[in-house]
């Protein structure tokens, strides 16, 4: 919607700084076109802006995840993996019955060096050095 809204006050403004420059006088129309261009800059500024804060700020979950030096960080659940160094995971999934709940809260995940740090629920996963699930 707002696309075709765009586009048709953007070929309305140049049909009009057409017929500015072809009936009236150029000086006149490259004045008009100076406007009519910082008009637009601003309202992209303001586009731009408003679609910052509601998106909060790039992120789709509010959620940041760093990992420091031979760090392992997940900002969601882990399940069924081997995440870490030296790990495997022989046999079927084990059947919890559960299903793991997602965070929502917007809290960082943040792990230091040689640390790990998980934002969601750990199942039927193996975690760490050398392990076995």
């Amino acid at each position: 919607m707002w696309v075709g809204v765009t586009a048709a006050v953007t070929g309305l403004a140049t049909i009009g700084l057409i017929l500015l420059a072809a009936v009236g006088d150029l000086d006149t129309a490259a004045e008009a076109a100076s406007v009519a261009g910082s008009v637009a800059s601003l309202a992209a500024l303001l586009v731009s802006v408003v679609a910052l804060f509601w998106s909060g700020g790039g992120s789709a979950t509010g959620r940041r995840v760093r990992a420091g030096r031979r760090a392992i960080a997940v900002g969601g659940n882990v399940t069924g993996s081997a995440v870490g160094k030296d790990l495997t995971v022989t046999g079927s999934p084990t059947s919890s019955g559960t299903t793991p709940r997602t965070s929502r809260d917007g809290a960082d995940v943040r792990a230091g060096t040689d640390g790990i740090a998980v934002g969601g629920d750990v199942t039927d996963s193996a975690i760490g050095e050398g392990g076995q699930r």
